[in-house]
């Protein structure tokens, strides 16, 4: 029974992480539909790195994209890794997934190329970049297996980041992993506690009152569990 609960409840936890990355993408997908039975683009309304005049491409460029194969390719990426950031992080997954959108936007507006920049791909990278560091730099085992995970099956992602392909946007690649690296510092994932029976007095500054604080909100979070 304890089984079936715990199930139930990780089940309920992924399907919550998965609503505002899938919200945004379900827009994405409306916008697109929308060009299509229209009949029109509007890609002219995409980022203009350095243009004043088009401040507003740091907002729109996530939403818009110039194809088909160009929406779906980012699609199943954009969910997956928007996902485990609210999965895993989810302390601080709202403040992540929103300056991912800003800074990866503001970035690549000032490094890009003078160009018209469209596609969510610079949101991907800055969660594949934050993923991968705050794994790293953590020192938690279930945030570094995250970090393997995101290598294993992103990996090839990194040379995206250089100017092989002049077609797509590596400026917005680059942007945005340069965005998620960043975030992972910012919003660094707490270290694991570690609890020992033995206590050196000698070598350690804890006090009797601090040793029954840790002890209270460790038991804490566990009835919260």
């Amino acid at each position: 029974m304890t089984e079936i609960t715990n199930s139930k409840t990780e089940l309920k936890k992924m399907l919550l992480a998965a609503v505002i990355p899938g919200s945004f993408l379900f827009l994405c997908w409306m916008i697109y539909l929308l060009e299509v039975s229209l009949n029109l683009s509007l890609s002219s309304y995409g980022l203009r790195p350095r243009e004043f005049s088009q401040w507003f491409g740091v907002l729109t460029m996530p939403f818009l994209h110039g194809s088909l194969e160009h929406i779906i390719a980012n699609s199943t990426s954009f969910l997956i890794l928007g996902s485990l950031i609210f999965y895993f992080h989810n302390d601080n997954a709202i403040q992540i997934f929103i300056w991912s959108y800003l800074l990866s936007g503001v970035f690549t507006w000032i490094i890009a190329r003078g160009s018209t920049h469209i596609g969510a791909s610079g949101m991907i990278y800055a969660f594949a970049g934050y993923l991968f560091t705050a794994g790293i730099i953590s020192k938690n085992i279930r945030h570094m297996a995250i970090s393997l995970i995101v290598v294993f099956l992103y990996g090839s992602m990194i040379w995206g980041i250089f100017p092989q392909n002049t077609n797509i946007s590596w400026e917005g690649h680059l942007s945005g992993f340069a965005a998620g690296i960043a975030l992972s510092f910012i919003y660094r994932p707490p270290k694991p506690i570690i609890f020992d029976d033995e206590f050196d007095d000698e070598c350690c500054d804890y006090t009797e009152e601090d040793n029954i604080n840790i002890k209270y909100h460790f038991k804490e979070d566990n009835d919260k569990k």
